[in-house]
């Protein structure tokens, strides 16, 4: 690994920092006085920090220009970043001084941490993802841009009525965040709707004409990535929509106030909320819009910047292009950046067709997230039509080109082969008739790396995504694992247990995450396991708390913490975590003196507003702990808490308190996970199935650290083939049939029978898509043996302090070592002091 960056020698003291802050305090905010306000105090502190950022951001800029080296463009629909002053202050070294800082002003650091909104961006771990990626990269000095919108409330604000999710929007971003610069001189005018002319010209030759029908305005606004202990500090670029012209001037003084706003407000939309629900056609066109908007945006910036070093791109600079920009796809939602950058090199910067082609193909990689069908983007053909005419037009010729010069020479008179990798699905009754677009089939045919996202998943992608695709390219597909920075989830939000490694690893383990192994060596000695778990105890004192105080729940830190968060999803198996807290309590009324380690199964999730059944999991999980935490017979032996609001600072909580991480997806289901990451390394121990990156962390810490339970991929596979009957599990198990029969009554509904009875329709009625039934008992099994373990404390703190000691192999910045060597080809640069 190079050599990395150290930060400057000149870092401000703490005397510096806190005149800074002063300076802000009275000049930006004008709050001279001294009546406490942390919110003011806080965004005073952001604000000099920032000072600070924006100069080594302006350094980074300067001599990134100078070293011309090759920039990696990150487009993602999602990032989810959390709080920043924190992670920066420690990015830059200075925690400690601004610590001292604003003690002498009479305040806590820690306190004002958890003054501001998370920047609401994402929704689960493709955007965490990608946050991650954005540290790692300006922590590795490389050249590179996050690209993604300027959500006005994000996803949403989730909250509980009854058990039931309510969702509001998350005025993330009410009164502007102070990490965030806006950048009107680079905005971008997008095209829409219209329709496409074909002209001839005078000898002959034709050209695609597309005559637009309305313009968006895309405003980006910049929050800075601050690389940890690097000078380093690269750019998260967003892009907030706005209409071409504010308002309709005559028609406002008319008196025709509302309508002279309507094109504004109709802009305004694209950019409102990530994730607008698509269950009607004017969610799904707005979904659509959304996607190219901040696609056609961001590639026109990329021009943009290369143009500033490289002068008015031309055909004969696509060589030269293709060795300094790369473009990463996260997923299927940026696809559309492809036919924007096609269309952008053939109508407006005259390219050839094919030169224009082989340049894109340089270009774009390309991350497959998921193997489930459903969230594989198919956009229809009409409403590329409507919206895109002159993409469409684009589209059929590359789909042309690659049926007849790919497709046909390797499967030559195949029609059933053209019809299955076409980037056209044709209309059927499955598809309601409805000619569709297959947004990954465009990604795979146009990059020139494809990659999934742990070792089980690429294999799978090979194997049963895109098996013909493979045996067209063998040497497309691979595979890249993610990664964690460990930076934010371990040593900014377990400032306990980062002081501990701190004194037993030499070294920069935040940066060098594989030097951790070395406290394999003292997983058996009493005095450091005895420090380890009196680390983990107050971190669930601190949980305990916060528990209490989101839903008036009283736990005991004495417990197990049993964790699962992550967004809910059917494939996560929520609803099985929820049956074996089913069996847990029949069990204990059965007999309260069950000799069961006392359990706090803990739950964090958010659920698609459209999506039912999981908002169904919700409620259920609600009432029945409700219930449960009510019920003085079983002792307080079991507990089961719903903490509402899932969000990076909420998780930054629960991480360090977990004892038991849950990972229980069906096999074959999860691309990767990076939760599981995160709560191992804060010394959390695994129950999961043999999927995703579980697979890679049982590998890395044993067997003997880890409760592995569930059918593997093969076997579903086969149970799938044999033909998968639920009702046998129903009826051949009387602990699950009693369970599920249980949601039919009122006992967690008084008065209101069959209201659960969603998830019992769901398991044996809608056939247990994810074979939770079928899983069932050996998930009960190991949690089991897990209970077992917890009660001998020496064998379970060996357990916890093995799996902190080997997850070095799960540091986002490997991730990126393995895209920058295997995909991108950059070179890192050093940022003059």
């Amino acid at each position: 690994m190079k050599k990395q960056n150290k930060v400057s020698a000149t870092s401000p003291s703490s005397s510096e920092l806190k005149k800074l802050i002063e300076h802000h305090l009275q000049f930006t905010l004008g709050d001279g006085s001294h009546v406490e306000n942390h919110q003011a105090m806080w965004k005073a502190t952001s604000l000099a920090l920032n000072d600070i950022i924006v100069k080594k951001l302006e350094a980074t800029k300067q001599q990134q220009q100078k070293d011309d080296h090759k920039s990696v463009n990150y487009l993602s629909l999602e990032y989810l970043m959390g709080r920043l002053l924190s992670n920066n202050l420690h990015n830059l070294g200075l925690y400690q001084n601004t610590e001292q800082a604003l003690k002498d002003m009479g305040y806590e650091l820690a306190d004002l941490c958890e003054q501001g909104a998370d920047l609401a961006l994402g929704n689960g771990g493709l955007g965490r993802l990608a946050a991650c990626f954005l540290d790692s990269l300006a922590t590795l000095d490389y050249n590179a841009m996050g690209y993604g919108i300027h959500y006005q409330h994000g996803l949403f604000e989730q909250s509980f009525d009854n058990g039931r999710q309510i969702e509001a929007p998350d005025m993330w971003r009410e009164f502007g965040s102070p990490w965030e610069v806006c950048r009107p001189q680079s905005s971008q005018l997008v095209p829409l709707y219209g329709h496409v002319e074909q002209v001839f010209q005078a000898d002959g030759s034709s050209e695609m004409v597309w005559h637009e029908g309305k313009h968006l305005k895309g405003v980006p606004w910049d929050v800075p990535i601050v690389g940890y202990h690097s000078d380093t500090v690269n750019v998260l670029r967003l892009w907030e929509c706005r209409a071409d012209h504010a308002l309709d001037w005559d028609l406002f003084n008319q008196g025709n106030y509302l309508q002279a706003l309507d094109q504004q407000v109709q802009a305004e939309t694209v950019s409102k909320l990530l994730y607008p629900n698509d269950e009607h056609p004017a969610g799904q066109e707005l979904r659509f819009i959304q996607q190219y908007f901040f696609c056609a945006c961001s590639i026109k910036d990329i021009i943009a910047r290369f143009e500033i070093n490289h002068g008015k791109l031309a055909e004969l600079d696509s060589e030269l292009f293709a060795s300094k920009v790369a473009i990463q796809l996260n997923d299927t939602h940026p696809t559309i950046a492809i036919l924007e950058l096609m269309r952008v090199l053939v109508d407006e910067h005259h390219f050839a067709w094919d030169n224009a082609w082989a340049l894109c193909q340089q270009v774009f990689a390309y991350t497959n997230h998921t193997l489930l069908p459903e969230a594989l983007e198919k956009w229809s053909v009409a409403l590329f039509e409507r919206v895109l005419p002159r993409h469409l037009t684009i589209l059929y010729r590359i789909n042309e080109a690659f049926l007849n010069d790919e497709v046909s020479k390797q499967w030559p008179g195949d029609d059933e082969m053209r019809r299955k990798l076409s980037l056209i699905e044709e209309a059927d009754e499955h598809n309601g008739y409805q000619r569709k677009v297959r947004m990954a089939h465009l990604c795979v045919v146009t990059a020139h790396k494809v990659n999934g996202v742990a070792q089980i998943h690429s294999d799978l992608v090979k194997k049963d995504l895109f098996p013909e695709f493979h045996q067209l390219w063998p040497t497309k597909l691979t595979n890249v694992t993610n990664g964690i920075t460990p930076r934010r989830w371990l040593k900014a939000c377990n400032p306990l247990l980062a002081d501990l490694l701190d004194k037993n690893i030499s070294g920069d383990w935040a940066k060098e995450l594989t030097s951790l192994s070395a406290l394999a060596a003292q997983a058996d000695d009493a005095k450091f396991q005895q420090e380890f778990m009196a680390i983990k105890r107050k971190n669930k004192e601190v949980l305990t708390a916060e528990i209490k105080k989101l839903t008036g729940v009283t736990v005991s830190p004495d417990a197990i913490f049993d964790v699962q968060i992550k967004r809910l999803h059917e494939y996560k198996r929520q609803h099985l975590n929820l049956l074996h807290i089913l069996a847990l309590y029949r069990r204990l009324l059965a007999n309260p003196e069950l000799p069961m380690q006392p359990r706090v199964f803990i739950f964090g999730a958010k659920a698609a507003p459209g999506y039912k059944l999981a908002k169904e999991i919700i409620y259920a999980t609600n009432k029945i702990a409700e219930k449960i935490n009510n019920d003085a017979r079983i002792q307080d032996k079991l507990k089961v808490v719903f903490l509402p609001n899932y969000r990076v600072s909420l998780a930054e909580k629960i991480i360090p308190a977990a004892d038991v991480s849950e990972q229980i997806s069906t096999a074959g289901k999860e691309a990767s996970g990076t939760g599981n990451m995160k709560l191992a390394l804060n010394g959390a121990v695994t129950i999961g199935t043999l999927d995703g990156a579980n697979i890679e962390i049982a590998e890395e810490v044993g067997d003997d650290n880890i409760f592995i339970f569930g059918l593997t991929v093969d076997e579903v596979k086969a149970l799938n083939a044999n033909g998968y009957d639920s009702h046998q599990y129903y009826q051949n198990n009387e602990e699950i049939k009693a369970c599920l029969d249980w949601l039919d009554s009122d006992y967690f509904t008084p008065g209101h029978a069959g209201e659960l009875s969603a998830l019992k329709e769901s398991l044996l009625a809608g056939g247990d898509p994810y074979k939770v039934l079928a899983d069932f008992q050996s998930y009960s099994d190991a949690h089991q043996a897990l209970d077992l373990a917890y009660q001998q404390p020496k064998k379970w703190a060996r357990m916890a302090i093995l799996n902190t000691a080997l997850m070095g192999k799960f540091n986002s910045d490997r991730s990126i070592e393995d895209y920058v060597n295997n995909i991108w080809q950059l070179n890192a640069g050093q940022i003059a002091k």
